[in-house]
């Protein structure tokens, strides 16, 4: 192949890469309808099951990630600085890793993450489509009230003063 039309095809798949992040950044800012968290359990690595019940009443950041996904592991330091930080205001951050168990446990074995994290498989892509993510995109970020309801669906990255933003009005 040439490679012009390499070049081409590149700057192609780039700028439609940025209509569609710009699309979901629109998306984002409209206001999305609040819908019930629906109950599921998943493990974490060493297999302990965890009912996404188990932290109810409280507000939840759940993270869908991959060991795989630069941006999902770019995001990870942000949530353990948020979880130190909120920790004490009824705020927890929840890791859904999309992954291979054993190599979220090699992850896992070289990075203290101070909140939980669950290992969904297979399930996990049923499960993100299940909660919004028609799109199955990864980093996904729900935000879910005290009342259990689901208030936000990100698709991509969040940065720490989106998050802050975010967090702060359910704090009152």
């Amino acid at each position: 192949m040439p490679k012009s039309f390499l070049a081409f095809i590149v700057i192609f798949l780039i700028l439609i890469s940025a209509l569609f992040v710009s699309h979901q950044s629109q998306k984002e800012q409209q206001p999305q309808q609040s819908t019930p968290l629906p109950e599921f359990t998943l493990a974490d690595t060493s297999g302990t099951v965890f009912p996404i019940s188990t932290w109810r009443g409280k507000i939840l950041i759940i993270n869908f990630w991959a060991t795989w996904c630069p941006p999902c592991l770019e995001e990870i330091p942000v949530f353990i600085e948020l979880q130190k930080q909120y920790a004490d205001k009824n705020v927890q951050f929840i890791g859904i890793a999309i992954d291979d168990p054993q190599l979220v446990d090699d992850y896992l074995s070289f990075t203290e993450i101070n909140y939980p994290i669950l290992v969904a498989q297979q399930e996990g892509e049923v499960l993100v489509q299940k909660l919004g993510n028609l799109m199955k995109v990864i980093p996904f970020t729900l935000i879910v009230n005290q009342d259990n309801q689901v208030i936000l669906r990100h698709p991509g990255e969040l940065s720490k003063e989106k998050l802050q933003q975010l967090i702060e009005p359910l704090l009152l």
